[in-house]
C-alpha cells in the first residue's frame, strides 16, 4: 500500500480506535502511525499526570483485570512484562528495576540497581523463572538475565548481592555488535560496525521452534537494531534461538563492575525477518499460543519505500528457509522466516504488518486475549517517575488495529483527552 494510501486509512480509523483504546495507548499507537508516514507526529509523551496507584482494577469474566496499575517508579520507561497466572503475579520491566506485584497492583517486592538496560520479559512456563534481555552497550556485553521471581518478596532487593538473579552471556550479540562487516553491495565509503545493524537485545520470548509447534519450549532472543537510513544491512530483524535446559552450568551472578562472558558459544538457531529497518529492532517479541505466531512489536523506522509498521507477525507453522539475506555481502544466506498473513501490505516490498501499540509491553495470555502496555511521565511529590498500565486486548486481526479493548459489561468510554 502507498503512504498516502496507508495516511488515508490511519485518518479513517484513528477515531474509531479512540473509543477502543485510553488516550494514553492511543497517544503511543498515533505516533507510532503518523510519524513514518510524514503526516505529523504527536507529542513524545504525554504531559505529567497524577498518578493512577489508588485506582481501583475493574475485573473481566474469568477473574483477570481489565487494567493493571504497575505503580510509578524514578527509573525509565517501561519495557515489558511478563504475567504468571498461576501464583497471580506479573512482573514490570522499568529498565534499571524489575518490579514484582499482584493482579491488583500491589508492590510485593523489587529488584534494583541494575545499572545496564533491562528490557523485554517473559515467562519459562516450566519453572516460573524471569527471563529479561540485558545490555552493557559501552562495555559491549550483552545477556539474558535469570530472576527467582519466588524470591523477590520485598522492596529494594539488590541486583549484585540479592540472590535472586543470575545472567547469561549471549557471544552471538556480542560479535555481532562489535563486527566491521564487508562492505555491501552498492555502497560506498568506510566499512561500519555493526553486523545486520545490531545494537544489542530487546525483545525476549518463549515458545516451540518456528515450524514446529508442537516442539520443546525454545528461549527466542531479538536483536535491538540501529535505525540508520543510509545503510542496506539492517532491514531484517534478527532472532536466536536457545534452548535453555542446562543453562545452570552458564549462569552467574551479576557482576556489573566486572562482567562476566560465560554462556554458549552460538545460538542454537539464528533466523532473519525482512521488514525494513526498525528503530531498535524488536522492542518486545511475544508468542501466541492462540494463534501459533510470533508478534514483533517495535518503533517504526523512517527508510523511505518501506511501509515502516509498529507490528510485525511471523508465521509460526512455516519452517524458516535458506535463502540469501538481503543487503549482505554477495552469497550470504541465513535462515528466512515467513511474514504471516493479514493486515496491511505493502506491495513493493512485500511487507506485511500492522500498526499497534505493544512496544511498551506485550503479553499473550494463550486464549487471543492480550495485555497491551503503556506508560509516561508523571510527576509525584514533585519527582519525575515513569508509570506503566497494563490493559487486557484480545486480538480480532483486524486492519490497520489488530486489537480490540476488553470491556467486562460496558463499553468503556475513553478519560478525557490529555493535551498533545
Amino acid at each position: 500500500m502507498r503512504r498516502n494510501a496507508v495516511a488515508v486509512v490511519v485518518a479513517a480509523v484513528l477515531p474509531l480506535v479512540a473509543a477502543l483504546a485510553p488516550v494514553n495507548v492511543l497517544g503511543q499507537s498515533a505516533r507510532g502511525v503518523l510519524s513514518p508516514l510524514g503526516v505529523g507526529a504527536l507529542a513524545d509523551r504525554l504531559p505529567d499526570r497524577p498518578s493512577r496507584a489508588d485506582a481501583r482494577p475493574r475485573q473481566r469474566p474469568g477473574g483477570l483485570p481489565e487494567t493493571i496499575y504497575g505503580g510509578s517508579w524514578p527509573t525509565s520507561h517501561v519495557q515489558g512484562v511478563a504475567v504468571d497466572r498461576r501464583r497471580g503475579v506479573i512482573y514490570w520491566s522499568f529498565t534499571e528495576a524489575l518490579v514484582r506485584t499482584n493482579l491488583t497492583g500491589r508492590v510485593l517486592g523489587t529488584v534494583t540497581g541494575i545499572t545496564g538496560h533491562l528490557g523485554d520479559l517473559d515467562l519459562d512456563p516450566r519453572d516460573g523463572r524471569v527471563y529479561g534481555s540485558l545490555e552493557y552497550r559501552s562495555a559491549g556485553a550483552f545477556y539474558v538475565a535469570i530472576f527467582d521471581g519466588t524470591r523477590i518478596d520485598r522492596v529494594g532487593i539488590d541486583a549484585e548481592n540479592g540472590g535472586v538473579l543470575t545472567t547469561v552471556h549471549l557471544r552471538d550479540v556480542t560479535e555481532d555488535v562489535a563486527a566491521r562487516p564487508a562492505r555491501t553491495e552498492g555502497e560506498t565509503g568506510a566499512s561500519r560496525r555493526h553486523r545486520h545493524g545490531a545494537s544489542g537485545v530487546d525483545g525476549i520470548s518463549f515458545g516451540p521452534p518456528l515450524g514446529d509447534p508442537d516442539g520443546g519450549e525454545v528461549l527466542m532472543v531479538a536483536y535491538g537494531v540501529y535505525p540508520d537510513t543510509r545503510r542496506r544491512d539492517n532491514d531484517h530483524q534478527v532472532l536466536l534461538a536457545y534452548d535453555v535446559r542446562g543453562w545452570e552450568r552458564w549462569a552467574r551472578p551479576l557482576n556489573q563492575r566486572r562482567l562476566h562472558r560465560s554462556g554458549p558459544l552460538a545460538a542454537d538457531d539464528k533466523v532473519f525477518v525482512r521488514t525494513g529497518n526498525t528503530a531498535y529492532g524488536v522492542q518486545n517479541l511475544e508468542y501466541d499460543r492462540h494463534t501459533g505466531n510470533w508478534l514483533m512489536a517495535v518503533y517504526p523506522g523512517e527508510k523511505r519505500g518501506w511501509p515502516n509498521y509498529s507490528l510485525y507477525v511471523v508465521d509460526g507453522a512455516v519452517p524458516p528457509r535458506r535463502g540469501a539475506v538481503r543487503g549482505q555481502p554477495a552469497g550470504e544466506t541465513g535462515q528466512l522466516a515467513t511474514l504471516a498473513p493479514g493486515g496491511l501490505s505493502d506491495r513493493r516490498t512485500g511487507v506485511r504488518g500492522w500498526m499497534s501499540p505493544g512496544s511498551r509491553g506485550l503479553e499473550s495470555l494463550g486464549d487471543g486475549s492480550f495485555y497491551v502496555v503503556d506508560g509516561g511521565r508523571i510527576v509525584v511529590d514533585g519527582q519525575r517517575r515513569q508509570d506503566a498500565t497494563a490493559t487486557l486486548y484480545r486480538w480480532t486481526g483486524g486492519t490497520p488495529m489488530p486489537f480490540e479493548r476488553v470491556s467486562t459489561d460496558r463499553p468503556m468510554s475513553a478519560p478525557a483527552p490529555y493535551p498533545l
